[in-house]
C-alpha cells in the first residue's frame, strides 16, 4: 500500500513536492489557499478585462526569470506534457538576448545576456565597453574586478564564515566610491535580486548569484536570460496541475491550513477549513511547503516542544520584503530591449520585460477587447522610499497612485536625453498585483497598505536561521524557498529544490527502494578549483584570503588544452 503524503500549501514547491511524489508512487494530498494554482510565479485574469468573448488580459504577481544556472525547477518542468514538444513545458522557454540599464539624464547601457554569436553581438559588447558614460572611475572598476576575483577565488568555507555576515555594499567598499559605483554596481545589481538591499544584503548570496550570471554569459551555449513564451499558467502551471491530477494528486485549491497538529514526536494531523468546513487530513508524512511569514504562524507549542530548532523560523519571518508587479498595457509594442531593463535610478527599484517580443504564438487581439498591442510588465522592488511624483513610498500610495508614480518613473528613464520611447496616449490599461490591499480609508496619513505574499530577503547572516528541509520530528518536512539549499535564494529554483531534498528525505525515512532527486550544486569553472583550493588550506589555518596565484605547475596545467589547440 502505497505512502500517503499531505502537502501543506502550493505553489512552486507543493506543486514540486507533488510531482516528485507522485512519479515514485505515493499518494498525495496537497492543500493551496490560493484559487489559482502557481503561488507568486502565476499569472492572473484581470478581473472584467474580457470584452466580446476574448480571454481576460494576463496579469501576474511578477514577471518570471529563468537563468541558465536555474537546473532544478528546469528539470520538472520538462517532465510536463505540453503539446508536441519533446521537452515538455521546457521547450516553452525563450532566450532574450540584451538587457539594459536605463537611466535618468542619461543614455542607457545596453548588455549582452549570452555569449556573442555573431557580429551585431561583439559590435554590442564593444560599443558598451568603449561608448558607455557609466560615470565609474578607472580605479574603480579595477577595485569591483578584483572583489569580483576574490569571491571566485575564495573557498565555500570562507564564503560562509565570513561572507555571509557582511552586506553587499561592505563587500564592495561602496561608501567613499562614486554615486556611479554606489548606482551600478552596489545598489543596481542587488536591488532586482528578489527586493534585496545591497547594505542588507549578504554578500555570499549576491556574490554567489552574480557570478552564476556572469559564468553563465561568458560560457557559449544558451543565453543566461530566459523567459515564458506566454501568460505562465497558460503555458507551464495549468499543464503542470493537469498532469498532476491526471496521474493521481488530489490537489484542492481554497483550502486554508489552519492548524499542524502535534502529538508527542509525530505529526498527526492538519486542520484544513474550506468552502466555510472544517476538517482533518491525515496522512503517513507531511511536507509544510508554506512560504516562511505562513510557516512562522503555524508554529505552536507542540512543534515547538517537538524540535525547538523550528524557532528561528520565527526570526528569519522578519527578513521578508515586497517585491510585486504591475503591467501596462498599451495599444502600441513598445519593445525597448530583447530582454530586461533595470532601471538603475528609479526611486523604486524598478525592472521591467516587454512581454509580447516573446510571445510570437499568442495573438493579444484575442484578449481584453483585441485593441492591446504590448505588455510592460514591470517589477516594483522598493516600497519604502518616497517617489518623486507624489512624496510617498508605494506603501503609502493609493492603487492610481502608484500607476502614476511608476509610469512617471519609466518614462523619466526611458525618455532620457530627448528620446520618446513611452507616450501617455500608448498607455490603454493597466493592473497591480492583487496581494497588495488597500485600507478602506485613504483619508488617514497613518494608513499603510498591506502584501499578503511579501518575499524572502537573504540579508547578511541569516544563513543560520534557515531550517534543512528535514526536522527532528520524523514524518514532517519543509518545502520552501526559505530551507537551506544550494540555490540558497528565494526563487521557483529555490522552492522546487527544496522540495527535492523533503521528497528524499521521506525516501529515507520510509526506507523505500525508490530513486532519489537529483540535485544540482552551482556551476563553478574547474578551473578555478585550484585557487579555491589553495584558499581552503589558509581558511583552515586562520589566514585571510590573499589571491595570489597557485604556481607554475597549475599555469602549465591551465594552459595544456590551449597548446593543443594552437600547436
Amino acid at each position: 500500500m502505497p505512502k500517503k503524503v499531505i502537502v501543506l500549501g502550493g505553489g512552486v514547491a507543493g506543486m514540486s513536492a507533488a510531482h516528485e511524489l507522485i512519479t515514485r508512487g505515493f499518494e498525495v494530498e496537497v492543500y493551496e489557499v490560493k484559487k489559482i494554482p502557481g503561488g507568486k510565479a502565476r499569472s492572473i485574469h484581470v478581473p472584467n478585462s474580457a470584452k466580446d468573448g476574448r480571454k481576460p488580459l494576463p496579469g501576474e504577481h511578477g514577471f518570471r526569470f529563468f537563468p541558465r544556472f536555474y537546473k532544478h525547477v528546469t528539470d520538472t518542468m520538462k517532465h510536463i506534457p505540453y503539446g508536441n514538444n519533446p521537452n515538455g513545458v521546457l521547450d516553452n522557454l525563450v532566450q532574450a538576448d540584451r538587457a539594459e540599464m536605463a537611466r535618468y539624464d542619461k543614455k542607457p547601457i545596453k548588455l549582452l545576456t549570452r555569449f556573442p554569436r555573431d557580429l551585431a553581438d561583439l559590435e554590442t559588447l564593444f560599443k558598451e565597453i568603449f561608448d558607455s558614460d557609466t560615470g565609474l572611475e578607472p580605479h574603480e572598476i579595477e577595485f569591483f574586478a578584483g572583489r569580483l576575483w576574490q569571491l571566485m577565488t575564495s573557498c565555500y568555507e570562507r564564503r560562509l564564515a565570513e561572507y555571509e555576515k557582511i552586506s553587499w555594499w561592505d563587500f564592495i567598499e561602496a561608501d567613499g566610491k562614486s554615486e556611479a559605483y554606489q548606482n551600478l554596481l552596489a545598489i543596481g545589481l542587488t536591488r532586482t535580486l528578489v527586493a534585496a538591499k545591497a547594505k542588507q544584503a549578504s554578500a555570499r548570496t549576491g556574490g554567489d548569484v552574480l557570478l552564476q550570471l556572469m559564468f553563465d554569459i561568458a560560457e557559449p551555449g544558451e543565453s543566461s536570460d530566459r523567459l515564458l513564451n506566454g501568460p505562465t499558467n497558460d503555458v507551464w502551471v495549468d499543464p503542470w496541475l493537469s498532469f498532476l491530477q491526471e496521474k493521481g494528486v488530489n490537489y484542492q485549491l481554497e483550502a486554508t491550513i489552519k492548524s499542524i497538529n502535534c502529538s508527542g514526536e509525530k505529526i498527526t494531523s492538519a486542520t484544513i477549513e474550506k468552502a466555510g468546513q472544517t476538517f482533518e487530513v491525515q496522512g503517513d508524512y507531511y511536507i509544510a511547503a508554506v512560504p516562511v511569514e505562513v510557516m512562522a504562524r503555524l508554529l505552536n507549542d507542540d512543534l515547538l516542544k517537538a524540535d525547538a530548532g523550528l524557532a528561528t523560523i520565527k526570526d528569519l519571518a522578519q527578513s521578508v520584503s515586497w517585491m510585486n508587479g504591475i503591467q501596462f498595457y498599451l495599444n502600441t509594442d513598445v519593445k525597448i530591449v530583447h530582454g530586461h531593463t533595470i532601471y538603475i535610478n528609479s526611486e523604486w527599484a524598478l525592472t521591467s520585460i516587454s512581454q509580447a517580443q516573446f510571445w510570437e504564438h499568442i495573438n493579444l487581439a484575442n484578449y481584453g477587447d483585441g485593441t492591446v498591442k504590448g505588455i510592460l510588465s514591470v517589477d516594483i522592488s522598493d516600497w519604502y522610499t518616497p517617489g518623486e511624483l507624489h512624496k510617498k513610498p508605494a506603501s503609502q500610495c493609493t492603487r492610481e497612485e502608484i500607476k502614476e508614480e511608476v509610469w512617471h518613473q519609466l518614462k523619466k528613464s526611458l525618455d532620457a536625453l530627448g528620446a520618446e520611447v513611452l507616450k501617455d496616449e500608448y498607455l490603454h490599461d493597466w493592473f497591480l498585483d492583487p496581494d497588495i490591499v488597500f485600507p478602506v480609508e485613504k483619508n488617514q496619513a497613518t494608513q499603510k497598505d498591506t502584501n499578503i505574499e511579501p518575499l524572502l530577503v537573504n540579508k547578511k547572516d541569516t544563513w543560520r536561521l534557515r531550517p534543512e528541509s528535514y526536522t527532528a520530528i520524523p514524518n514532517f518536512f519543509l518545502a520552501s524557498d526559505y530551507v537551506r539549499t544550494y540555490t540558497d535564494l528565494a526563487t521557483m529554483e529555490g522552492a522546487n529544490e527544496a522540495a527535492r531534498r523533503a521528497i528524499n528525505h521521506i525516501i529515507d525515512a520510509a526506507k523505500l527502494d525508490l530513486p532519489k532527486c537529483e540535485l544540482w550544486k552551482l556551476h563553478e569553472p574547474d578551473i578555478l578549483e585550484l585557487w579555491r583550493a589553495k584558499d581552503k588550506e589558509r581558511f583552515d589555518k586562520g589566514l585571510p584570503w590573499d589571491g595570489e596565484f597557485v604556481g607554475e605547475g597549475c599555469l602549465n596545467a591551465i594552459m595544456k588544452p590551449f597548446r593543443k589547440i594552437f600547436s
